[in-house]
């Protein structure tokens, strides 16, 4: 799959796998942005992606900064769809209880691309049944 991309941002192609293995491409911010502590915050990247249609980009948080400095991603996972044409924007949430720089050029989230198929709907008076039929959450995990 090919990804077109135009760079506007003040670094290098913004987008790279850390690995070999990598599921996600990490993705920088294009600007200095202060987090308060429990804020959230639009961060620029200035990258434009032209995303081949049945495809989306999936936003994700970086574990480490999660786990390190309570930095997630707000709608997690966002989705880019394939028709957007605007600049990447990464919405963060600072979860912890100190203020957060987020610099230039820093990796503040992952995106992974996966393929979607749209779901043709009909209209019906019942649903089959199932063993779980309507047990809701942690209905799997009992015995």
């Amino acid at each position: 799959m090919k990804v077109k991309i135009i760079n506007k941002s003040k670094h290098g192609l913004p987008l790279e796998y850390a690995t070999d293995g990598s599921a996600g491409v990490d993705i920088r911010a294009n600007e200095s942005v202060l987090i308060n502590k429990h804020t959230r915050a639009l961060v620029k990247t200035g990258i434009y992606l032209e995303i081949p249609k049945g495809y989306e980009a999936q936003v994700r948080p970086r574990s480490g900064r999660a786990l390190r400095e309570g930095i997630t991603v707000l709608n997690s996972p966002g989705t880019i769809d394939s028709d957007y044409r605007g600049e990447v924007g990464i919405i963060l949430q600072n979860t912890s209880v100190i203020h957060c720089e987020i610099e230039a050029g820093e990796r503040i989230a992952q995106i992974v691309f996966a393929k979607y198929e749209q779901a043709e709907f009909e209209e019906i008076e019942e649903l089959s049944n199932t063993k779980r039929s309507s047990d809701g959450f942690g209905s799997t995990g009992n015995n």
